[in-house]
């Protein structure tokens, strides 16, 4: 086992119609099926779809953070 961790990072959108909380859970799960050692995210974009005149769903881009398993 190395002294130092070494990391990927990769980008991801989740979306939701409830919240922006709920679309970053939403994401984090949808990744969590694949993904292991997730370790850390940064929400980099926030947006949102407009169905008449309301929001309709809101979107967010994430980057996602994981450790590389043998570092």
């Amino acid at each position: 086992m190395s002294n130092h961790h070494t990391y990927k990072k990769i980008e991801m959108v989740g979306s939701s119609k409830t919240s922006i909380e709920d679309a970053i859970g939403n994401a984090l799960a949808e990744c969590n099926k694949t993904i292991k050692n997730m370790d850390w995210f940064e929400v980099t974009e926030t947006r949102g779809h407009i169905v008449n005149g309301a929001v309709g769903h809101y979107q967010v881009t994430l980057k996602i953070g994981f450790k590389i398993a043998s570092s």
